[in-house]
């Protein structure tokens, strides 16, 4: 049965699209948590940092193995504090998107000083990196009611925070001209539900097997494949680049190539290819306005009463 009733067509006559992405957030996580004494928490920097100093390199290795290129989020305290991984990264031809200046929730913010944090990590990317990012996750996916403006404001090509749908869709503003592809994700691809355990920081999920973990993953990509779907990860190095999830990841990519007729892509491939296909009128996506809703909705209002 056809659960996805509008599949995009991907290249070559692919069934499903892949994209096997990380979000290299280091030890940004626990200065973001705990600005005032970071400093102390020395076993969880250690583990975060493991991310860059360790995973980040293994994971390239494993993906020219395969002769892949993927997209990795990246917030751009973590360009400046650990070049060596940015070279790793543009070193194997992968991508590396926007995912905030140092891992800040854009929902709790002023519009403006969303703003400033978004444009202070676009210019640490032009000078690091050596390009603006076309694609965006917002960290912790804490999309606010400002972001889709200042996306469209920057000329973010797409975006990677949202959950509305197993295929990209467009996003439009209420507010101004322009839209944005959403490439979107959904959170039974994370490897926070399996793998996160860490009392610093609050987050304290029962700790699964690696194969546990890829029966997960892989029931979400059979059915993604199954009806010309999108399979995207949402994973962290310092969870999912550890050595026994690492053998998974090996795992796992010999599954999916195995089938043959699968396109493995960075989330710029993508977002071109999608692009593409509503230009030439082949493929027709469908479109959210944002904002939903003016909070507090009417009906909760004692005037609506």
């Amino acid at each position: 049965m056809q659960l996805i009733l509008n599949p995009v067509p991907w290249p070559s006559g692919a069934r499903c699209a892949v994209a096997i992405t990380y979000d290299l957030d280091a030890d940004s996580l626990i200065h973001i948590a705990k600005p005032e004494n970071a400093d102390t928490f020395v076993s969880t920097q250690s583990l975060l940092r493991y991310g860059a100093l360790v995973s980040l390199p293994r994971i390239c290795r494993i993906y020219e193995h395969f002769g892949l290129r993927q997209t990795f989020f990246m917030p751009a305290w973590c360009v400046e504090r650990y070049p060596a991984a940015v070279e790793t990264i543009l070193k194997g031809g992968h991508e590396i998107g926007h995912h905030g200046y140092i891992h800040e929730s854009y929902n709790q913010l002023s519009k403006d000083f969303e703003s400033y944090w978004f444009e202070r990590a676009i210019r640490v990317y032009e000078k690091h990196v050596g390009y603006r990012p076309r694609g965006f996750r917002a960290p912790l996916n804490e999309f606010s009611k400002f972001t889709l403006d200042h996306l469209i404001e920057a000329g973010i090509a797409y975006d990677s925070s949202l959950m509305g749908d197993d295929v990209p869709y467009l996003l439009t503003s209420r507010n101004r001209p322009g839209s944005v592809l959403e490439i979107p994700q959904f959170i039974a691809n994370d490897d926070y539900p399996q793998f996160m355990h860490n009392w610093d920081l609050g987050i304290e999920m029962p700790i699964q097997s690696p194969q546990r973990a890829k029966d997960v993953y892989l029931a979400e990509f059979d059915a993604q494949y199954e009806s010309g779907g999108m399979w995207m990860t949402v994973w962290h190095p310092f969870l999912s680049g550890r050595t026994s999830r690492a053998k998974m990841l090996v795992e796992i990519v010999e599954y999916i190539a195995a089938k043959g007729d699968v396109w493995f892509a960075t989330m710029g491939e993508i977002h071109d290819h999608v692009q593409g296909c509503i230009a030439a009128g082949t493929w027709n996506p469908r479109t959210d306005v944002l904002p939903f809703d003016v909070s507090p909705i009417k009906e909760l209002s004692p005037f609506h009463a």
